[in-house]
């Protein structure tokens, strides 16, 4: 335990984490997500999809503690296109089953801005006031690369998150 705290405390604290790791090639022919973003509220900002360990313990987890620990963490930023379809991959480490993230930061602040930023999770759950379970933001991937699609959701009410409707 005092190892974990130890590498813990000398990892320093970086917004790249998991970035050189998450990084697709032009080709990508391992295992990774092809993540297709649906429901984006304008083209402001940045998009960033994150991979965790499929369990609710580590999903959403620091970044920082993850990568101490030896856990799989991976990381994709791109800035929103201003036309077309949005498309991201991010590679996973091995095949198996993993949750992901994607959050749409609007102002680029790298926080989630309950008023303004969305949010999404493979199969699409209906979201509360917490953090999904990872079972309902769980993806599987094989040897090759997996087509999924994720669709944003936005603070739409007082206590409701939710898809935008159709323009």
């Amino acid at each position: 335990m005092l190892a974990v705290l130890t590498a813990g405390a000398a990892l320093a604290s970086s917004p790249d984490l998991g970035k050189a790791e998450g990084r697709c090639g032009a080709v990508e022919r391992g295992p990774a997500f092809l993540v297709g973003v649906k429901g984006l509220k304008d083209r402001a900002g940045q998009l960033k999809l994150e991979l965790y360990p499929d369990n609710d313990t580590d999903f959403l987890a620091d970044d920082n503690v993850l990568v101490a620990s030896g856990k799989t963490f991976r990381r994709v930023e791109v800035a929103v296109p201003s036309t077309g379809d949005v498309q991201l991959c991010i590679r996973a480490p091995a095949p198996g089953v993993y949750a992901l993230s994607l959050l749409h930061d609007r102002n680029g602040d790298r926080r989630f801005n309950l008023n303004s930023d969305g949010i999404g999770f493979p199969g699409d759950p209906k979201l509360g006031w917490s953090k999904p379970r990872a079972a309902l933001a769980r993806a599987v991937v094989g040897t090759v690369p997996a087509h999924i699609a994720i669709t944003l959701q936005y603070r739409t009410g007082l206590f409701h998150f939710g898809p935008l409707k159709e323009r």
